[in-house]
């Protein structure tokens, strides 16, 4: 996909977004409108989906995953009205049990690149090429498991391994630098056995490039540190915590389609 059909369609993706969690009056609007361009980027420009695996580690942004799903087929548009409902195939955490095109069932925070680390290891040990993506929040970097499955996945050279790192600042009760401040990231990452690439999560032209950068490293794990905006293309929301899983009211929900471009 062209970047420009990937901006109409990320443009679309939070109307879309804004419209449905309005209408159900529960989800994460926050982390999902930050993890836009990169999921778009992966499912429709990196990743090859029949055989790489892909992990949304941060489990609460399922609202825009579902959503990419439906735009690449895996289930009808139409089964996204029924997210968070009782028995829908869409609950409020991915659940690879019930829901097409999805590898892992998350929610705990730091289970997802666990679980990468042990497919990409099998992937090495069968000698295939598959890759692992695992997209990740800041805030969940505060989870010591995150950084024993780093230990693991230097130790076994997994180069076929790329965590994502939905870098907003901003976690469920504040900011991260409040809650439990991570300091050099990018420096925690290297000591780690990282190769550790930085970008801005919302230039879809510069997100491309390194994305397609990370897939060339040989011989350790690769992160990216993507840098967004929680929120992002709502200006009351961006940057806000209570925004992390807060229903949207009539009238917000109004404002946000106009600076979406909706009249």
């Amino acid at each position: 996909m062209n970047l420009n059909e990937l901006t109409e369609l990320n443009k679309k993706l939070r109307i879309d977004l804004i419209n449905l969690l309005h209408s159900i009056q529960t989800g994460h609007p926050g982390g999902s409108l930050s993890a836009t361009e990169i999921l778009t980027m992966l499912y429709f420009n990196i990743m090859d989906c029949e055989k790489d695996r892909f992990i949304l580690s941060k489990g609460h942004a399922a609202p825009m995953l579902y959503q990419i799903l439906a735009e690449k087929g895996y289930f009808p548009e139409e089964e996204l009205k029924n997210l968070r409902q009782i028995s829908s195939m869409l609950q409020g955490h991915p659940c690879a049990k019930t829901t097409p095109g999805i590898d892992l069932s998350t929610g705990p925070l730091g289970l997802g690149i666990s679980a990468g680390v042990g497919m990409a290891k099998g992937f090495k040990m069968k000698g295939m090429d598959n890759r692992v993506y695992v997209l990740m929040g800041d805030g969940e970097l505060q989870e010591g498991v995150v950084w024993e499955a780093a230990m693991s996945a230097s130790k076994y050279k997994l180069d076929n391994l790329m965590v994502i790192v939905d870098y907003n600042g901003v976690q469920l009760d504040g900011t991260v630098e409040n809650i439990m401040p991570m300091g050099d990231l990018a420096a925690k990452w290297k000591a780690f056995g990282f190769h550790v690439l930085e970008t801005e999560g919302h230039h879809i032209e510069k997100l491309e490039k390194t994305l397609n950068k990370a897939k060339e490293i040989k011989d350790v794990p690769t992160v990216v540190l993507a840098n967004t905006v929680k929120g992002k293309g709502v200006s009351f929301m961006e940057g806000k915590n209570i925004w992390h899983g807060r229903p949207i009211s009539d009238v917000e929900h109004k404002d946000a389609l106009k600076e979406l471009g909706v009249n």
